[in-house]
């Protein structure tokens, strides 16, 4: 019997991840809802990548060992468009994203596992570039967009007014930010 604080395997199966037929699709799940969808994806045999990292928690005044989704809200799965749907009628979903270059996604997702496999310690980092259009994703001042700029080695959102050609920036923390391009 399973129990609700075990973790599910990395993958489904031991076979590369470049042998697996259909559609590859980025699951964006629901808040705290990746192991739960894994689990699913598992039972269902339906091939999927869920790469997660050892962390330290405090509960209760405790610290534990605890493994977390290395990117927090998804997983990566293959299939067709049924076990798609039958990934939908899970609960867990927010929204797929269907993977339009396949073999570069397969190579960055081996990537990862290789790193993983490694034992080195992995840290989830945004891809905050330059010329990137941007939203603040919480905090203060969630909700607003911008456009990223470098300024004296310090990330920065400009906030522009088009019509008049002029803007203003703040300087922001980069985790802060989700790509909206």
């Amino acid at each position: 019997m399973l129990k609700l604080d075990e973790n599910p395997p990395l993958r489904s199966s031991s076979e590369p991840l470049e042998a697996a037929q259909g559609q590859w699709w980025v699951a964006h799940t629901k808040s705290r809802c990746e192991k739960s969808l894994a689990w699913s994806l598992f039972g269902k045999n339906i091939p999927y990548f869920f790469p997660m990292v050892m962390r330290t928690a405090v509960w209760g005044g405790r610290k534990r060992k605890v493994l977390k989704p290395l990117f927090p809200s998804y997983l990566f799965f293959c299939g067709s468009e049924e076990e798609r749907q039958a990934a939908f009628l899970t609960g867990h979903l927010f929204m797929t994203i269907a993977v339009r270059q396949r073999q570069q996604f397969i190579r960055e997702l081996c990537a990862i596992e290789t790193a993983m496999a490694s034992n080195v310690d992995l840290e989830l980092e945004n891809l905050i570039i330059p010329g990137r259009r941007c939203r603040v994703s919480r905090g203060a001042l969630k909700g607003i967009e911008g456009t990223i700029i470098q300024r004296h080695g310090r990330t920065r959102l400009l906030l522009e007014v088009s019509i008049v050609g002029r803007g203003t920036s703040l300087e922001i923390d980069g985790d802060l930010l989700e790509s909206i391009d």
